[in-house]
């Protein structure tokens, strides 16, 4: 039934449906344990036959009914929530990928997101090729190698605001047997859907657009239950006959895994294999989850998403438009104008609107936009991004500094290269500190 409700009701209806006589509200079900009368409701838990609460660490009910929620939102079958949008990108590659593993990925991702990828999970024997997204398909398709298990990509890039060609990245991954990851933050799925263009999963750091006031860090994941993890396999060599064999492509999920009896997630879940296994065993063995008190917090949020993202477009289309025009401006990223080199895959992909968020550079070097930051008054300056208040970073300067010249270039980061959150505030009000800040330069 959610399915066939349009975004805007999902927002507020989805997730959360009190009976007779319970809170309309969703509660805060702030409890690390639940109670049971005899020793087998419990023990059935733990091998997975039943579901039920037994400990938040793995299942709490207002963290499902918000995941509920987003995943109707998403059109996928199931989701779960982290207590970062990094946990959500690193769960979802760990729960397919293992030492010795390979995936594919845009470099056009959050520095955050490439310092995981390139660095930390290199040290988990996990690594990973970057591309470009703008590349050709053969030359995307050179960096996949026989023990690569992913693809992934940022539907919009932060910062550099550039579109993700999802269709062309699916055909990509399914070529090769392997799912499409799409980190969906910065449209949300009020303005795309990345399933309903060949997407298998979709990521989201829930501190962004969703919940929108800054008030919580969280992250979800998402699963389509459209990929076949079954099916897929790659040649290996037995080491005992040293013969090739035709073995499965993600063990993790297809094969019985000891923790739990011998249990094998897509026999047993079918559909929910994915997102299972996300609770069962990572959950389980790694933590990072989000407070009850947190995802309350998200689900207020979330109930005026389709409400806040259209205000966040017109406003920002606006201020591109600005900039656009400006003589002192050198350059703008906003796929809303029209000679913007991502137009034509927004309107493809984002036919509503993209998102608030506008990159965009000073003529000038790295000082002068620090000059222009400075001198800004009603927007601040602030290591966060996409909620009600309008906000400004230098990346170079800030979330990117980790990251070499070199590497700042390959995550498409010049070095002046200012990102601005246009918020919900009245546009006049934003555009007259913009215009104050630029005549001081």
């Amino acid at each position: 039934m959610e399915k066939k409700m349009k975004r805007g009701t999902l927002c507020v209806q989805a997730g959360w449906k009190p009976k007779n006589g319970e809170p309309r509200v969703l509660p805060i079900y702030q409890s690390t344990t639940f109670k049971y009368d005899n020793t087998e409701e419990m023990a059935d838990l733990f091998d997975l036959k039943k579901e039920g609460y037994f400990y938040t660490r793995l299942q709490n009910p207002t963290n499902d009914a918000v995941a509920s929620k987003i995943a109707a939102l998403e059109g996928g079958v199931g989701a779960m929530l982290t207590s970062s949008g990094q946990a959500a990108n690193f769960y979802a590659l760990f729960n397919i990928c293992q030492a010795g593993d390979h995936f594919v990925t845009s470099n056009e991702i959050y520095g955050g997101t490439y310092n995981l990828f390139g660095v930390t999970m290199k040290k988990l024997g996990i690594e990973c090729t970057f591309v470009s997204q703008e590349a050709s398909e053969e030359e995307i398709q050179a960096a996949f190698r026989p023990n690569t298990k992913a693809l992934f990509g940022e539907t919009i890039s932060n910062p550099g605001c550039r579109i993700l060609d999802i269709e062309k990245f699916a055909r990509i991954a399914h070529k090769n047997g392997v799912p499409l990851i799409v980190d969906n933050t910065f449209p949300t799925p009020i303005n795309c859907r990345p399933f309903e263009w060949g997407a298998d999963i979709v990521t989201h750091s829930t501190t962004k657009y969703m919940d929108g006031h800054a008030t919580q860090v969280g992250g979800c994941i998402v699963d389509s239950g459209n990929f076949d993890w079954d099916t897929c396999t790659h040649q290996g060599e037995d080491s005992l006959y040293t013969q090739h064999l035709s073995l499965p492509k993600f063990p993790g999920l297809t094969t019985p895994d000891e923790s739990y009896h011998g249990l094998t997630y897509t026999k047993a879940f079918g559909k929910m294999a994915y997102i299972t296994k996300l609770v069962a065993q990572l959950m389980r063995d790694l933590g990072s989850i989000p407070a009850p008190q947190n995802s309350f917090l998200l689900n207020l949020g979330l109930e005026t998403l389709h409400l806040r993202v259209p205000q966040h477009c017109k406003n920002a289309q606006k201020v591109a438009e600005f900039l656009h025009d400006d003589e002192r401006v050198a350059w703008v990223h906003y796929s809303g104008l029209p000679d913007d080199q991502d137009h034509a895959l927004a309107q493809k992909y984002l036919p509503g609107g993209s998102c608030g968020v506008i990159a965009f550079g000073l003529k000038g070097d790295r000082a002068t936009a620090v000059k222009f930051m400075d001198a800004l008054r009603l927007v601040n300056i602030v290591t966060h991004v996409a909620d009600a208040r309008t906000c400004v970073l230098h990346p170079a300067s800030h979330t990117h500094r980790q990251l070499s010249d070199e590497q700042l270039r390959e995550a498409g980061v010049a070095p002046d290269l200012i990102r601005l959150s246009v918020g919900i505030e009245d546009v006049a009000d934003i555009l007259d500190d913009i215009k104050q800040a630029l005549d001081i330069l």
